[in-house]
């Protein structure tokens, strides 16, 4: 009998052709710097753990353990979950907020919702997945452009005549490090009566006076503006959010599906971010993310002395480019072979010639961290892996 899925095979072996395989591996934190990854103790570079806040639960966490049981639609809300949407409101600066069981679903249950036959949806080239995936679901046509090109968004923007107009944009680009042109997108989303998403997944807890992400980086408020956030990243745990007016969140309460057919976040992984958020609004919270930000300056200027290309990233993020798939994939091992776990990131996460390691800087991290990684990549260019 014929195998209907006979191509998997085939793809298999074009994947390992290209370099492009990814083999699992176990990874377990050891503290907030160190993790083993098959056995192996090495200094963790490859994480979204911006502020160090990814640990074993505290001892309030452990109380709440359990599941949430259904839907929060369904069931209702533990009492964690709202105490962690009332206290992401109040971070924000804004009426309420919505928590979804992960940063993902976030993305997509919004930009599925805000959007619909007859839209057109305006999506960065360099945008998270989810948020590509959310436009096209929504069933809106979908046009991507280019942040260093918006004089042709500008013409595209100008050709939608009809329906709603959505600009979709990271606030902080994943594999770049850098900033979107927010103050200039908003223009634009004034210009056009075009609502203006901004994913701040890599931004929030990091950027801006009070951490609340790119837009307060760039001292952007607007009704023209929807924002949401990630709980994975600097928060250290798990979850998305939308921190918006009353009435948005209660619309995307009754639209979001993502959030509506999904089972809530634990009780546990409430009192979890609860924690983390009091950490980030502290005065040492404030204090990490300026420490975070100089130090991640002080590797990117270390690495391009090295002779390293080093992508103009800013914030923890610091992309070195080696464009072939092997070339990253050899340099990454002979690191980790020296006890340093960066990212390695090859397509289609990235386009094809910029495979690249992703450096990702931790508060957690010490100076003498820093500068075993820096002097591991060192002796790997020297060794020319």
């Amino acid at each position: 009998m014929p195998d209907p899925l006979a191509f998997v095979a085939d793809d298999l072996a074009r994947l390992d052709a290209d370099g492009l395989r990814r083999t699992p591996r176990t990874y377990a934190a050891q503290s907030g710097r160190r993790v083993v990854v098959d056995g192996r103790s090495c200094l963790d570079f490859a994480s979204n753990d911006y502020l160090g806040l990814a640990r074993p639960l505290d001892d309030n966490a452990k109380a709440a353990f359990g599941g949430s049981g259904s839907s929060a639609l369904v069931s209702g809300r533990s009492p964690e979950l709202a105490e962690l949407e009332a206290r992401l409101a109040r971070f924000e600066g804004e009426d309420a907020a919505l928590v979804f069981p992960t940063g993902y679903a976030a993305n997509l249950g919004t930009a599925a919702a805000i959007a619909g036959p007859g839209d057109t949806v305006f999506a960065d080239k360099l945008n998270h997945s989810c948020l590509i995936e959310g436009a096209k679901l929504s069933g809106a046509t979908l046009r991507v452009y280019r942040s260093d090109r918006l004089e042709r968004l500008r013409d595209e923007l100008a050709k939608a005549t009809t329906g709603r107009r959505v600009i979709q944009t990271d606030g902080v680009f994943s594999m770049d490090g850098t900033l979107a042109p927010l103050p200039n997108l908003l223009e634009l989303a004034d210009e056009f009566d075009a609502l203006l998403m901004v994913d701040e997944a890599h931004a929030t807890g990091v950027f801006g006076e009070r951490g609340r992400g790119a837009c307060e980086h760039f001292e952007l408020s607007s009704p023209r503006l929807l924002r949401t956030g990630t709980l994975s990243k600097a928060f250290g745990c798990l979850g998305g959010f939308v921190a918006a007016t009353r009435d948005r969140v209660e619309w995307l309460r009754h639209h979001a599906r993502t959030q509506m057919f999904a089972t809530a976040l634990p009780p546990a992984i409430c009192r979890q971010a609860i924690g983390s958020l009091d950490r980030i609004e502290s005065p040492a919270g404030r204090a990490a993310r300026k420490a975070l930000l100089r130090s991640a300056d002080d590797v990117r200027h270390t690495l391009r002395s090295q002779g390293w290309s080093v992508l103009d990233s800013i914030g923890p993020i610091v992309p070195v480019l080696l464009d072939a798939p092997e070339r990253a994939v050899a340099v990454a091992a002979a690191l980790e072979r020296r006890g340093v776990l960066v990212g390695c990131i090859r397509p289609p996460t990235v386009p094809r010639g910029t495979s690249r390691l992703r450096i990702s800087l931790s508060a957690a991290h010490s100076d003498d961290d820093r500068k075993t990684m820096c002097d591991a990549m060192q002796t790997v260019a020297a060794a020319s892996v």
